[in-house]
């Protein structure tokens, strides 16, 4: 299994390392919460070990930016937090399994095991691309042509939308559901305006324009 352990302690982390090694397993280990989301990312891994209390981003935060951005790379919280609501809260933030400091080696590598041996749900993207646009989803950030481009909250999430059906037309009705949670037609010109708002910041600026209008069915963005 190729396996990353976050951990920041200078004792812990290399022994989890060293023998999770000697078991055969490939693994990469990050001493701090920043740096370790990135690799978690940017890494393809059967399974993350991960510290609670980390520096920079803290496991808890670390994993639920994780699960926000789609990633579904099995976890094993190891900490010291051991009480009945840390595991809860740990788990509801998307770990698959919680380990309390002291630990045994043994049950360590046997819980890791057992991650490995469940059925891996398909992956799916960090990020959504059109052409020379991207939306990052973990970052949360919008590039055009390597250009960064600033949008309003539900601007994102339009765009997301938008990105998400690449190529399909999206209709007043399913955006206003999607976008804004109304469930019924407002009478107003609210997604008119904010595709228009939209528009303004990721296709006037450039050659192309990426959003098409159907005339009297909705939006797409272009997925040629």
């Amino acid at each position: 299994m190729k396996i990353l352990v976050i951990e920041d302690d200078k004792t812990t982390g290399p022994y989890i390392a060293e023998g999770l090694r000697e078991e055969g397993h490939s693994v990469d280990l990050i001493a701090n919460g920043a740096d370790g989301l990135v690799q978690a990312t940017i890494g393809s891994y059967d399974a993350i070990v991960v510290d609670r209390m980390l520096p920079g981003i803290d496991g808890m935060a670390l994993v639920k930016t994780l699960r926000g951005a789609r990633n579904r790379t099995p976890v094993l919280f190891l900490t010291t937090l051991g009480g009945v609501n840390d595991r809860i809260e740990g788990l509801n933030a998307g770990g698959d399994d919680y380990l309390v400091k002291p630990f045994a080696f043994g049950e360590l590598s046997a819980r890791i095991a057992a991650l490995g041996r469940r059925p891996q749900m398909s992956d799916e993207p960090t990020s959504l691309r059109a052409r020379d646009l991207e939306l990052n989803l973990l970052t949360r950030k919008v590039t055009r042509a390597g250009q960064p481009i600033d949008l309003l909250p539900r601007e994102l999430a339009l765009l997301e939308c938008l990105l998400r059906r690449k190529g399909r037309v999206q209709t007043r009705t399913m955006l206003l559901e999607a976008v804004w949670d109304i469930h019924f037609d407002p009478q107003t010109n609210v997604v008119e305006t904010h595709v228009s708002r939209l528009r303004a910041k990721v296709d006037k600026p450039f050659d192309a324009e990426l959003i098409e209008t159907v005339r009297g069915s909705g939006y797409r963005i272009d997925a040629e």
